[in-house]
């Protein structure tokens, strides 16, 4: 009897002790942040550092939000992906893929050069910081490291810095945990049409938000394209977005601001369309300008805008549901003629994904608006 109670006991000690040892390999996790100046930027699988062959790389796609504006280091990729150029106050450095190298444009070379991970190309931090003048650091924090990219006259300390940010870092992390979650994806029950809309052209127009990546999926899984009008804010933040629409056949518009303290109309579209321009080499032509009078639209015309006007607007009816689907493609049907759509933010991954099964199903088409549509 004693020793089978004994034997239930290094039963249970073991168990206790693989529970302790599961639980520290989780809490062991550590995660690298990047921060730029003051700002602490999101985190994700994608885009962490990490240590190779003794150097700590950073993924050169840092370079396109707000650390391009704080470090003023632009960041301009080619469509293959397969070469980088940031560069800064008419200094340049070409990062090439599969190059043990980079180089300036007086053809100076740095090593080691870009290593590509999860098809991205990562630069090592500490070349980046020499060429460019900036001061790089790399501080344990609560959740793992923190790796900090600043202007040599950025006073504060790499610990009085790491304390200041405490707040960002604990949302940051939480944000990342949070994405690390099972999705689970939304149900949309097939829609039946009810009418046909065959041969029709809908132009569906979207507010570039935090939703539009996983519109652009649905865009893409169903060949179908869209119009996506962005606020200067939105260019100047998301230029791999950007970059996205335009190699995927979608239409990039301006939509101004308005309200009080909103920039004049006029300096919006020019902001807007020079950060389009940096990211994509592309400037477009057409603009949304909610609340703007006459004199205002006017003027845009005159300065080459074609102002968008919706001969649908949905944006309050929504679109997030199989039956708003079915309402939407019955209104198309009524309609003569090719029709605009303007659907705002009023409209979900599943939502979108039930209409468009349901106008493939009634042969209609849904293009990218042009400024000739």
């Amino acid at each position: 009897m004693k020793r089978g109670r004994r034997r239930i006991a290094w039963a249970l000690l073991w168990a206790l002790l693989f529970l302790q040892a599961v639980g520290s390999a989780a809490a062991a996790r550590r995660v690298y942040f990047v921060a730029t100046e003051e700002n602490v930027l999101p985190v994700s699988d994608d885009t962490m550092p990490f240590w190779n062959n003794g150097y700590l790389y950073i993924s050169s796609t840092i370079f396109t939000g707000i650390a391009r504006e704080s470090l003023d280091i632009s960041h301009v990729q080619n469509e293959a992906g397969n070469t980088v150029v940031l560069y800064s106050g008419g200094r340049a450095l070409l990062f090439e893929r599969g190059k043990t190298h980079s180089q300036d444009t007086e053809g100076n070379t740095y090593y080691p050069g870009a290593v590509v991970r999860n098809g991205t190309l990562f630069v090592p931090a500490a070349t980046v910081a020499r060429f460019f003048d900036l001061r790089y650091s790399v501080t344990e924090v609560e959740h793992g490291y923190l790796v900090w990219l600043r202007r040599q006259d950025f006073t504060l300390s790499e610990q009085i810095f790491a304390d200041a940010a405490s707040y960002q870092l604990n949302n940051r992390y939480r944000e990342y945990q949070q994405s690390l979650e099972p999705q689970q994806p939304e149900e949309t029950p097939p829609v039946t049409p009810p009418v046909e809309i065959r041969g029709k052209r809908v132009y569906l127009c979207l507010k570039g938000d935090g939703n539009t990546a996983a519109l652009l999926d649905v865009l893409d899984r169903y060949e179908a394209q869209g119009a996506v009008f962005c606020t200067a804010d939105f260019m100047e933040r998301q230029g791999d977005l950007l970059r996205r629409m335009v190699a995927t056949g979608h239409s990039v518009g301006i939509l101004t601001e308005e309200g009080d303290g909103a920039p004049p109309a006029a300096e919006q579209l020019e902001w807007a369309n020079r950060a389009l321009e940096r990211a994509t080499c592309f400037r477009t032509r057409l603009a949304l300008l909610p609340g703007a009078d006459e004199l205002e639209q006017e003027a845009a015309r005159e300065a080459g805008y074609c102002c968008f006007q919706p001969e649908l607007d949905r944006s309050n009816a929504s679109l997030r549901s199989s039956t708003q689907a079915e309402a939407l493609l019955t209104q198309l049907s009524q309609r003569r003629g090719d029709v605009t759509v303007w659907l705002g933010t009023a409209v979900t991954a599943g939502g979108l994904q039930a209409f468009l099964a349901a106008a493939e199903t009634a042969d209609g088409q849904c293009l990218a608006l042009t400024e000739t549509a």
